[in-house]
């Protein structure tokens, strides 16, 4: 039976190259606390004098320690920098974002009326509304928009709260589409090439009259007429089939 160790009994390079091969068994687990972490990553340096080892030693150390923190090369690299510097690794949770909001719900509301009264203006002159609404108006409520810039007016336009409230719908344009072309046929002889027309009998007593379609082969003047109620391809596609 192997006997298993305590990764705090690995003292020399050669059991932490033997622990990062996976031939020394050593029981650890993957520190959870940032802040243990960085404890773990100083204590480590200080113990093996890190700063003084020679380069291929370093790395080993620099596996030793990515292996049970779970740092990327690049996360250890800064740690060890800081350590060199400062003589110890601290780590200072952020306790805010560093950015304030300046236009909230109800500057975006007030955007989105002046572009509506205004029909979807440039930036350059919403912000100039925006600042006589304020200087000259004296309408209190734009004074944050008074002082907005062309380029977040742009940004704030984008955003989702914006187009949650500005929708502009266009009617459908109408396109004419051919369905037909009008030219003399051109059959050189050949039969099959036909020439339609329709011609429209009088209404009589409000009752609308049939349409008659005169289909004539140019080449052998063979002809067929039929009526049909109305021009459309419910009567038009059976009789011209």
């Amino acid at each position: 039976m192997k006997a298993i160790m305590n990764i705090e009994n690995l003292t020399t390079i050669e059991a932490l190259e033997g622990f990062i091969q996976g031939n020394q068994a050593a029981a650890f687990t993957v520190l959870g606390d940032k802040h243990e972490r960085y404890q773990f990553v100083q204590k480590t340096l200080i113990k093996f004098r890190c700063i003084t080892l020679s380069k291929l030693n370093k790395g080993v150390v620099n596996r030793y320690i990515r292996k049970v923190t779970g740092y990327s090369r690049q996360q250890l690299t800064r740690l060890i920098k800081q350590y060199k510097e400062a003589g110890n690794i601290r780590w200072h949770p952020c306790r805010s974002n560093g950015f304030s909001t300046t236009y909230h719900k109800k500057e975006i509301k007030l955007l989105v009326e002046m572009n509506t009264r205004h029909e979807e203006i440039c930036g350059h002159a919403i912000k100039k509304l925006c600042e006589r609404a304020y200087d000259k108006f004296e309408e209190e409520e734009y004074q944050t928009l008074a002082n907005i810039s062309v380029s977040h007016l742009h940004y704030l336009r984008q955003s989702s709260g914006y187009q949650k409230q500005r929708r502009v719908f266009t009617k459908t344009q109408a396109r004419q589409v051919a369905i037909g072309e009008r030219r003399k046929p051109q059959p050189n002889g050949r039969p099959g090439y036909i020439l339609i027309d329709t011609v429209h009998q009088r209404d009589l007593d409000k009752k609308k009259g049939v349409y008659h379609i005169n289909a004539v082969d140019e080449v052998t003047q063979f002809e067929v007429v039929c009526s049909v109620e109305q021009i459309s391809e419910r009567y038009l596609i059976p009789v011209l089939t």
